[in-house]
């Protein structure tokens, strides 16, 4: 086993994941951002969905990033789970367009390709002649890193010691599968893992039932990308990377289970002898060419081509169960509190009867404004005990309660061009005002959680006065909050002046509290950086309550407006 060869075998499979990481990067630079865009809005079935899984794997190269991207969205509360689930179906499909591109090895255009890629991308005037230049030498580099790696273990696969080790290793089918799925993971791309796959194969290092086996178990890889792409995401993002797993599981499970039916049928479906040794007649002689495996690449790509598209043929109707099933599978947090950055139900459906789409309005806003005070409570338990999971908590709820202001807000002005009675009328600029401050609520809390967050990270110590008077204001301000979620559809007069009076004594407070301060750095007990911080939060607690009165005195407004128009 000369070390030259295993050298020469790593050094065109690091020209092999550059040129991937090139075209991916090509690819993204001239369509991602459009492609994003018409993501959001042609999800809309699981048809649609998964021809957008498709294109998005095509256009990244590599199914995992594409999956991870769409946990993203979902992250985001762009698409639903059963969205999430159609378009990560789809990416399988995506992914076996590249494949089979990597398996045609016209290794002639290699070269040409490289330098006209460097042509464009060093010396392209225009971006769109850049972006072009780093796919065209994405390209190049593939075929040239297949090549090299297929040279690299042609020797390597005449070894005693080799063979020794494949035939025990790879007598049982799952440590192929188990093989793949690491190799996946590990690279971060299956189409990548898919070319080394197809190199050892050509070179004679693994038989075409391992090959396929490998090829089928990588999707269990891009799977297990997927999960570790929810570390610190939301419920829903979790849930939708547990189903995509199980469903992977299922179809790898099957395919294992009818392997020689698996495997007659790639055969039947791809050209040429797998095992046959000697040139490529179909393919254009190089100095890079020696004899090889040339019809082996064409049936692994076939392989992971049938074994996608067959996976959404059975999978894809499922969806909906499956979808349905994701909270017994993993059920979210007991708080009562539901943090799915989406509406859940407001319905356009129903926008032309404005009776029942304020009366949805009403339900929405109601679980911002518990999400909104849910978020406080967890500021507040944070001056108990500092949680990074909680921080990771408070980060979901802020994106969560921003994503609603945005779809709410949407909605309410739609509706607003609707034919609507006095009443409503002025029912829709109060839901406005008063969603733009659960919101900046929410601003000002994630303000609180980054001076936290400052204050661990540089080691910075609060006196013990500074922390009590800190809590202190915390409770006092948590029940203007509590008051103004409270008050919500029923704020009275009483009310009223409860959260006036409440907020004249938080005045008072902030005022008796920034002189204390001031005595404590006059007197060196109070470091610059420590006081900074201390007036940052106190700040950002006397704003949460003015957006808390400002939600009552609204709400209080609102009442009187409707008592008078009825007069």
């Amino acid at each position: 086993m000369p070390l030259s060869s295993i050298w020469e075998a790593f050094g065109g499979l690091g020209l092999f994941i550059l040129g991937m990481k090139s075209m991916s990067e090509g690819l993204q630079k001239l369509a991602g951002e459009r492609l994003r865009r018409f993501l959001e809005k042609t999800t809309g079935n699981r048809l649609t969905a998964a021809l957008m899984g498709s294109c998005l794997a095509s256009l990244l190269q590599s199914s995992s990033a594409a999956s991870v991207l769409v946990i993203g969205f979902v992250n985001a509360g762009l698409i639903s789970l059963y969205q999430a689930l159609a378009v990560l179906l789809g990416t399988g499909i995506g992914t076996t367009l590249v494949i089979q591109f990597i398996a045609f090895e016209i290794s002639y255009f290699a070269l040409p390709s490289i330098f006209i890629g460097v042509i464009l991308k060093f010396f392209g005037r225009k971006r769109r002649l850049v972006y072009i230049g780093d796919l065209i030498l994405g390209m190049g580099l593939v075929f040239l890193g297949l090549q090299i790696m297929e040279n690299g273990f042609a020797p390597i696969s005449q070894s005693a010691l080799v063979k020794g080790i494949q035939s025990p290793f790879f007598s049982w089918r799952i440590s192929a599968v188990l093989l793949g799925a690491l190799l996946t993971f590990l690279i971060q791309s299956s189409s990548a893992a898919t070319g080394i796959v197809i190199a050892l194969a050509s070179s004679g290092l693994i038989s075409l039932e391992t090959g396929a086996a490998i090829v089928v178990g990588e999707v269990i890889g891009t799977a297990s990308i997927t999960a570790v792409a929810t570390i610190n995401g939301t419920g829903a993002a979790k849930r939708t990377a547990l189903i995509y797993f199980f469903i992977n599981v299922i179809a790898v499970s099957l395919v294992i289970l009818f392997f020689p039916v698996f495997l007659k049928t790639v055969s039947f479906l791809s050209p040429g002898d797998p095992e046959y040794i000697g040139p490529n007649i179909d393919r254009i002689a190089t100095f890079f060419s020696q004899p090889s495996r040339p019809y082996i690449a064409r049936h692994l790509a076939n392989a992971h081509t049938i074994f996608s598209v067959m996976s959404a043929i059975l999978l894809l109707p499922l969806i909906g169960f499956f979808a349905r099933s994701a909270d017994k599978l993993l059920p979210g947090r007991k708080t009562g509190i539901d943090i799915e950055p989406r509406s859940k139900y407001i319905d356009h459906r129903v926008i032309n009867t404005p009776s029942i789409a304020l009366l949805q309005v009403k339900n929405e806003l109601k679980r911002m404004a518990e999400m909104a005070r849910s978020m406080f409570d967890d500021i507040v338990e944070q001056f108990n005990q500092y949680d990074p999971k909680r921080t990771s908590r408070i980060k979901q709820e802020e994106e969560a309660l921003d994503i609603l202001q945005h779809d709410i807000s949407d909605y309410l002005v739609s509706l607003s061009k609707r034919l609507l009675n006095s009443e409503n009328s002025l029912e829709i600029p109060t839901m406005l005002h008063i969603i733009t401050d659960l919101e900046h609520m929410g601003d000002q809390a994630e303000s609180i959680q980054d001076c936290l967050s400052r204050k661990k990270e540089n080691k910075i110590l609060f006196s013990d006065i500074a922390v009590s008077e800190l809590k202190s204001l915390a409770a006092r301000v948590s029940e203007l909050v509590n008051l103004s979620v409270d008050s919500l559809g029923n704020a009275s007069t009483e009310i009223l002046l409860d959260a006036g009076a409440l907020k004249d004594g938080l005045k008072q407070m902030e005022k008796e509290f920034n002189n204390f301060h001031v005595q404590r750095l006059t007197a060196g007990e109070c470091t610059v950086m420590a006081g900074m911080i201390y007036i940052d939060i106190i700040n950002a607690f006397i704003k949460i309550a003015e957006y808390s009165y400002s939600i009552i005195k609204t709400e209080k407004g609102l009442f009187d407006a409707i008592s008078n128009s009825s007069d």
